[in-house]
């Protein structure tokens, strides 16, 4: 077995070496409380400042609009029941969102339905992208919020923001963005997106976890959600992260200034993987093809088979991918964003994330095709549905199953 074949990237990234000794520093010698008034306090205060200063720049933002967090969860959170907490009090109850979102988001929308709030998800089509005309038409006079997420963490679908922020824009109402898996990967400005809020978090461009951030453009009414004392202008109590903050600045530096000639190499190697599986393993979909995509993701359905069984498979191989959303890993239930994007769920079900990064090379895609080309005919030997096909017992299969 080789070692670890690494393709679970949107999961989360390993530690970029520059990273951790950028942080190192505030984990050993500049160890002080950033709010105190002594020497190591602005010490640490001022690593602070400079990290905010540096992620602001790189998204267009000024740096007070920047609040930090323990992740993209968290970010997700403040932004959505800060705003409503704020605006119900003028009678907007009323939030919209797709179909195709994180759980960091979904679920706190589900709990706002719960608590008597209106919700309006919008669908998304076979590629995975939102209509910006559905999400025009779902606006109403007491809608608080819209939150669409950048590009999807299973497809990597990039989601039509300018429009869509645009719209929000002229309609008055407050766009919050997850970029959770667009940042680093493709260009983020808070600006071009007409983004009132946007969700950051570290470990998805090799900074550490347990560390994010949330834009929040000027004069837009929210509540904090965690109450204390006075840091991150009130928005996010206790002790700053120096460290992790220093950490989360500096990795996005490294991903903003390798962007240009990292996407090129990871969507070279991205659409390898697609050509070389479609060759060797044969009855295949990519789920999303057609859509602009983050550079280094692709989700594959293999026909007549389970994901799982391929994702065990792999390990065994020492090949590390994923079937959907590191969150909900351990369900059996068919991928969300797929069903969303009208996917049968015998097909859903097949569907693999490889998602690549930096380490990843020619060798290692034709090493996980070879893998794929010899697991999957094997899986499918097993399977009664491949056996129907074979017998030309096709009646009750997938359409996309017979070509």
């Amino acid at each position: 077995m080789p070692e670890l074949i690494y393709l679970d990237h949107n999961a989360t990234t390993p530690l970029d070496a520059r990273v951790l000794e950028a942080m190192m520093p505030y984990l050993t010698k500049f160890f002080g409380n950033a709010s105190s008034i002594h020497r190591a306090g602005k010490e640490a205060r001022t690593a602070i400042e400079s990290a905010r200063e540096k992620i602001a720049s790189i998204i267009g933002a000024s740096p007070r609009e920047i609040i930090f967090t323990s992740g993209g969860t968290e970010s997700d959170n403040l932004a959505i029941f800060g705003v409503m907490r704020a605006l119900e009090k003028i009678g907007k109850k009323h939030i919209i969102t797709s179909a195709i979102e994180h759980h960091a988001v979904l679920e706190p929308a589900n709990y706002l339905k719960k608590q008597g709030y209106d919700v309006t998800i919008v669908g998304a089509n076979r590629f995975g992208l939102v209509d910006p005309k559905e999400v025009e038409a779902a606006i109403r006079p007491d809608t608080a919020l819209v939150t669409i997420m950048y590009a999807n963490n299973e497809t990597g679908a990039i989601q039509p923001l300018e429009e869509i922020g645009k719209i929000c824009r002229q309609k008055k109402v407050i766009f919050h963005t997850d970029a959770v898996q667009a940042a680093g990967k493709i260009p983020v400005n808070v600006d071009s997106l007409n983004a009132d809020l946007l969700t950051l978090t570290a470990h998805k461009f090799y900074g550490p976890k347990g560390i994010g951030a949330l834009y929040i453009r000027s004069k837009t009414p929210i509540f904090p959600m965690l109450h204390g004392g006075s840091h991150e202008r009130k928005m996010r109590p206790g002790t700053e992260n120096v460290a992790g903050i220093v950490g989360l600045a500096k990795a996005l530096e490294i991903a903003t200034e390798d962007m240009e000639h990292e996407s090129k190499i990871l969507a070279n190697l991205r659409d390898y993987l697609e050509d070389l599986v479609a060759k060797k393993v044969g009855h295949v979909s990519i789920n999303g093809l057609g859509a602009p995509r983050v550079p280094n993701t692709t989700n594959i359905s293999f026909h007549f088979i389970e994901g799982e069984s391929v994702l065990l498979f792999l390990d065994s191989k020492g090949v590390a991918a994923a079937s959907g959303s590191a969150c909900t890993s351990q369900s059996l239930e068919p991928s969300h964003v797929l069903t969303a994007m009208g996917i049968p769920p015998e097909t859903a079900q097949g569907s693999i994330r490889f998602s690549l990064g930096r380490a990843t090379t020619k060798e290692q895609i034709e090493y996980v095709a070879d893998a794929l080309s010899e697991i999957v005919p094997r899986l499918r030997e097993m399977s009664p549905l491949y056996e129907k096909f074979r017998r030309g017992d096709c009646a009750d299969l997938p359409k996309e199953w017979l070509s």
